[in-house]
């Protein structure tokens, strides 16, 4: 996904190392660079505008242009703003402290939400949990059979039953996590191709009626900004807790996973890198910073 940002940074970066000795005008020149990098990667315009200040607030300050490394200097403290940008600390998903804990995946239509919650029940059972899943897109057919079959290749049950409502499914599902002894009931919602107020009404009373410990948003990366739209429409009705962010093995441009944290104070809690059920990881900032600026996937840079 970042591959095109990645080889623009890096092309920038390249260019600044070969002046040796630097001046606040190579700095300001390399920035706007990152600027231009920045906003064809779909990244929002406004987070580009902050993040930008920061780093340029940093990189005439400090003695970093005396250094003899001034370039790498530059470089660690663009690390170091992109880590502030996605979130500085990873964040798991929270487990409640007396059992079940309920999880809802909440987004549009098409955003993944199913193979989300097949996918996040898989790495909890791996993580020695007892998941349960509840079907509750009552609207789309599909979706139930879907995450039966789903359910049945990684061995966790799931929780339907015809003619029930969304907000009488989630509590059937919480009813039988308590039966089945299931300490997690992953709850797989409806979604439209656009967000309306019959999807944020049925979403609300869900929740009412079984309150969530994580309500996690479901994003697709490929939407780029709309994904980011999307969010702050969610979080204005919804107790949202947390992204997550699904296919970043595609070609999208990745401002979404870039913006998405600043424009809603949302972490991104997982990210789906692919279609195979075990394609779900927990999202951690710096190592996406240092893929990003085409370091590898290391831990850190001293």
């Amino acid at each position: 996904m970042f591959d095109a940002l990645t080889e623009k940074l890096q092309q920038t970066f390249k260019r600044m190392r070969s002046k040796g000795r630097l001046t606040e005008a190579d700095v300001t020149e390399a920035l706007r660079e990152v600027r231009l990098a920045l906003l064809e990667a779909d990244v929002n315009f406004k987070v580009v505008k902050s993040f930008l200040d920061r780093v340029q607030e940093r990189a005439v300050g400090q003695d970093i242009l005396e250094s003899l490394t001034p370039d790498q200097g530059v470089i660690r403290i663009v690390r170091d703003e992109l880590i502030t940008l996605m979130g500085t600390t990873q964040e798991r998903v929270r487990m409640a402290s007396n059992p079940p804990t309920v999880i809802y995946l909440v987004g549009l239509q098409g955003a993944g939400k199913t193979t989300a919650a097949a996918k996040l029940a898989r790495m909890l059972r791996h993580q020695g949990r007892q998941p349960l899943l509840v079907a509750a897109d009552i609207y789309r057919p599909a979706a139930i059979d879907q995450l039966k079959v789903l359910g049945e290749r990684i061995q966790v049950p799931v929780v339907t039953e015809e003619n029930k409502t969304p907000v009488e499914l989630a509590d059937l599902g919480l009813k039988a996590s308590r039966r089945m002894a299931k300490d997690v009931v992953i709850v797989d919602t409806a979604g439209r191709l656009h967000v309306d107020d019959d999807l944020m009404s049925e979403l609300e009373a869900m929740n009412r009626a079984v309150p969530a410990h994580e309500m996690l948003l479901v994003v697709d990366a490929m939407t780029g900004q709309d994904a980011v739209r999307v969010a702050s429409a969610f979080k204005d009705r919804l107790p949202l807790t947390g992204v997550v962010m699904t296919k970043l093995d595609g070609d999208a441009r990745g401002g979404a996973a870039l913006s998405i944290r600043q424009v809603t104070e949302l972490p991104i809690k997982l990210i789906g890198s692919g279609e195979k059920l075990e394609d779900l990881e927990p999202f951690t900032p710096d190592r996406m910073a240092t893929r990003i600026l085409g370091m590898g996937d290391i831990r850190s840079l001293k």
